[in-house]
């Protein structure tokens, strides 16, 4: 397997997702596939890219500065991204769906030069630039890239805030180079692939996943319109000749309702951002007869621990740390022994790993425990090296003085055929009484002792919820991670626990 070394030192992140452009000339590059489609070769989207970079210095953007992208799935998103950061500007992609309240918490805490928006609530904040503006650059004179440190800032990415309030992350240009690791270590990734991802480009598992990294190797990117349902995604699979396809859990589920076409060049799946539910992998693998490929990450730090087509993961754990990558469990003395649970670290030396919160660096420092980056992801490392996730820290459970993961009882209750999804958290009754509780999302009504018999067959009885609760839907979060947290405060507060 490939593992990258230190990476050069006069380096642009852009230039490096760029470098087979000249190579690969009139080879598409991107397609916009579905009710709108699109496709830009590789020379289009070179000079596109730095076409741009010309036209934002000529907005009177500076090396350092900082843009705001709120631009939802369209070509003009990862041109300007990559443009900004080919001109030694800071890109800062956001959600599209953020509303005006929340874009202002945005533009307050980064301070930008300039927002290119396609939305209304965008216009009152400060300089701003409307989308149909950009494809204008895009035949302007192209600008050069601008090297430099490989450790300098390239762009920032908020958290998802699934553990609080979301956080601006300072990336470096050296954070491309780092993905190498993910090619072998996770995609299996070649010059000849048509990788399909469904997720929002502000999405760091879909702007590197499902555009730089492809880009990078000399792959083609395809990427379903704005507004594309998952249920059609089964028939663009088919359409595009795709070989690889990646998205979260809850696009394989949404996909999964419905029967799929055959998909004779579909090599495998990759899901990421969230615990994958055995029973939706394994219906996955018999509706396509292919694997997929898990990883954990985060957007501090992308993904480091994955099963692969060459080293796929062992039933029950989410892989091994990638090629190149320094992973360890680390507990209150530092990294523990195989079969020993603890929170999943990476070296503070990883080129991959942020370069820090902005503007809070006791919130960064607080973060490391020696040299070591705490995720705050609870794993449990085997004498195989392959690690089993169990869950965030702040989400693990205690019953009867026994830590539970939830996403143990959330795999065991999902096999039930009747439910499609579940959480599963610790919801205090009394001051000084929690228990398990079960949240679920089935098919039909089904019967309490049913489903309290089905986990009893399955899980100790500890670790069985006390308390299994209905739900029409689970909430979830801008990149559909699911809110166990949002759970729990909602049935104390309407049970006279908040």
């Amino acid at each position: 397997m490939r593992t990258p070394g230190p990476p050069p030192a006069n380096f642009n992140m852009a230039a490096h997702v760029l470098a087979h452009a000249d190579r690969l000339g009139q080879k598409i590059a991107l397609q916009i596939v579905g009710d709108a489609p699109e496709q830009f070769t590789y020379a289009q989207i070179k000079a596109a890219v730095l076409g741009t970079a010309t036209g934002l210095r000529g907005q009177g953007l500076d090396a350092g500065d900082r843009v705001l992208l709120q631009l939802g799935n369209v070509p003009e998103f990862p041109i300007t991204y990559l443009g900004a950061i080919a001109a030694g500007i800071i890109p800062v992609p956001v959600s599209s769906q953020l509303t005006a309240p929340e874009l202002t918490t945005v533009y307050d805490t980064i301070k930008p030069a300039l927002i290119v928006h396609r939305k209304e609530n965008a216009k009152d904040l400060g300089p701003a630039i409307r989308t149909q503006d950009l494809r204008a650059f895009w035949t302007l004179s192209p600008a050069d890239f601008v090297m430099g440190d490989p450790g300098r800032p390239a762009y920032i990415v908020f958290t998802s805030g699934t553990s609080g309030q979301p956080r601006a992350v300072i990336h470096a240009h050296r954070a491309m180079w780092a993905r190498q690791t993910m090619w072998d270590g996770w995609y299996g990734l070649t010059e000849t692939d048509r990788l399909m991802h469904a997720g929002a480009f502000n999405w760091t598992y879909t702007l590197g996943t499902g555009l730089m990294d492809p880009w990078s190797v000399g792959a083609t990117a395809l990427i379903p319109a704005d507004g594309t349902p998952a249920e059609r995604l089964g028939a663009l699979l088919h359409d595009t000749n795709a070989s690889i396809f990646a998205a979260a859990p809850g696009v394989y589920r949404r996909l999964l309702r419905e029967a799929l076409p055959p998909l004779p060049n579909l090599r495998h799946g990759l899901s990421a951002g969230e615990k994958m539910a055995t029973s939706l992998r394994d219906h996955w693998r018999h509706s396509t007869g292919t694997l997929v490929h898990e990883a954990f990450g985060m957007s501090e730090c992308s993904t480091f621990i994955s099963g692969s087509p060459a080293n796929p993961a062992p039933e029950g754990t989410i892989g091994f740390a990638q090629p190149g990558r320094n992973v360890a469990l680390i507990g209150p003395n530092g990294p523990v022994e195989p079969g020993t649970p603890g929170i999943i670290g990476i070296h503070r030396d990883d080129p991959g790993l942020m370069l820090g919160y902005h503007n809070a660096p006791e919130e960064t420092a607080a973060r490391f425990q020696g040299d070591w980056f705490l995720t705050g992801d609870i794993g449990i490392i085997n004498d195989e090296n392959a690690i089993t996730y169990a869950g965030r820290a702040d989400d693990m459970m205690n019953a009867g003085g026994y830590r539970v993961s939830p996403v143990e009882v959330e795999d065991a209750i999902t096999a039930h055929p009747a439910i499609s999804e579940a959480a599963a958290c610790a919801v205090q009754l009394r001051t000084d009484t929690s228990l398990i509780a079960a949240f679920y999302v089935a098919t039909d009504v089904i019967d309490e002792d049913e489903l309290r018999a089905f986990m009893q067959t399955r899980l100790a009885s500890y670790k069985c919820p006390r308390l299994y609760i209905a739900k029409d839907s689970l909430p979830r979060g801008t990149n559909n991670k699911l809110l166990r947290r949002k759970l729990r405060q909602e049935w104390e507060a309407a049970h006279g626990q908040a």
